[in-house]
């Protein structure tokens, strides 16, 4: 049996990681600026996060949600104590998607309503109501095509307010930095405003953090950096470091009832344990602060070099923009330095997602062959 090809894929086997760097099969060290699509927020391999999961792992590693289970209440309480959502509810859950899934499905038990309105260029899922939700046709199956939802303009608050005026939408969904997209950041005062019209209209806002949370745009969520109170907050990848997890943080408006939400997986032990670990890394090495000073380097370095026609972003989520396809220029990185970096929807941007722990040697390597592999590539050749 071969595997369903579906993963264009560089021809590397990473064997195994540790901090902000990956080791290929024959020894080869590579400094990871993608973090496996913003996933590694506390570096690879870390030794309180692998001491966390082994020693839960030697208890017990599963049960189901049909008993207590004491961590999913430790992770609660320290999620809230570090992001300020102290007053917020938790379900637990396995991946973004998953995450996307349910803060829909709440949005519609609560508003009992149906339309959903979105931005250009989102990204929220692969699954059935989160694809529906993500701005890219190609993979959104006919089936998935379940419910009303409009497409808005990013940062266009007259088209927000046309839309939830008419009373039938039930949420706005948005990311708290536009990952996939290209690294869009929203305006603080398009978010403010778009809180407003929700609270007015009776719609419910969701704030996608699944990318932008958990440290990487310099503040423990993205949204911030606007000072709003979303009602559902979608949380995974750099919340595991690499374990599957995701979680919705609820507003305390929403009432639980039993059987509302459901899942087999989510909210495991070693998933707790990992997201424990997460959580105390960041809290002891003070990594939301580190991605705030060491994302202020990258930007502002990048921004000098000529070739480098935009650079946008917050913290450690990072997105440049040049006027030619930026692929060849990730490979040459990849193939005479060692340096990962990541796609966009736009063929013209790089994302940079690395670990929070990324310290000045990494971003002074990083910018090195960056620099080197810019002012040497033959833009005439790129550019075709």
């Amino acid at each position: 049996m071969n595997l369903f090809d579906v993963y264009p894929l560089f021809d590397i086997e990473i064997q195994r990681g540790e901090g902000c760097y990956v080791f290929d099969a024959s020894g080869r060290r590579y400094l990871d600026f993608y973090g496996g699509h913003a996933v590694i927020s506390i570096g690879h391999s870390h030794p309180h996060y692998v001491l966390r999961i082994t020693e839960q792992l030697q208890k017990i590693g599963f049960y189901s949600n049909s008993v207590k289970i004491p961590l999913q209440q430790e992770l609660a309480e320290k999620l809230g104590q570090l992001s300020g959502c102290e007053e917020y509810q938790l379900f637990l859950v396995n991946s973004g998607a998953e995450a996307i899934e349910n803060a829909l499905k709440l949005a519609s038990f609560h508003t009992g309503k149906t339309k959903i309105l979105a931005f250009e260029k989102a990204f929220h899922g692969r699954t059935a109501a989160a694809v529906n939700v993500t701005h890219n046709d190609s993979i959104v199956a006919p089936l998935n095509r379940g419910f009303g939802r409009e497409f808005l303009p990013w940062n266009d608050l007259e088209s927000v307010e046309r839309h939830l005026s008419g009373g039938d939408v039930c949420a706005v969904i948005i990311e708290g930095i536009q990952g996939i997209g290209g690294i869009h950041v929203p305006d603080a005062v398009f978010l403010r405003m778009v809180s407003q019209f929700c609270k007015k209209h009776g719609a419910v806002l969701i704030l996608d953090e699944i990318q932008s949370g958990y440290g990487r745009s310099g503040q423990f969520f993205a949204f911030q950096h606007a000072g709003i109170e979303p009602d559902l907050i979608t949380v995974a990848k750099g919340m595991g470091n690499g374990f599957p997890i995701g979680g919705v943080l609820i507003h305390p408006k929403f009432k639980a009832k039993h059987g509302l939400l459901g899942t087999t997986f989510g909210g495991n032990h070693l998933a707790c344990a990992a997201a424990l670990a997460v959580l105390e890394v960041i809290e002891n090495e003070k990594l939301i602060a580190n991605a705030a000073r060491q994302g202020e380097r990258l930007i502002s370095a990048l921004a000098g070099f000529e070739g480098v026609e935009e650079v946008r972003g917050e913290g450690l989520m990072i997105g440049v923009e040049f006027g030619f396809p930026a692929g060849p220029l990730r490979q040459r990185m990849l193939d005479e330095f060692g340096v990962f970096t990541g796609s966009a929807s736009s063929k013209n941007v790089m994302r940079l997602l690395p670990p929070l722990t990324v310290g000045d040697a990494e971003v002074e390597a990083f910018l090195g062959a960056f620099g080197e592999c810019l002012t040497t590539i033959d833009l005439e050749i790129v550019k075709k």
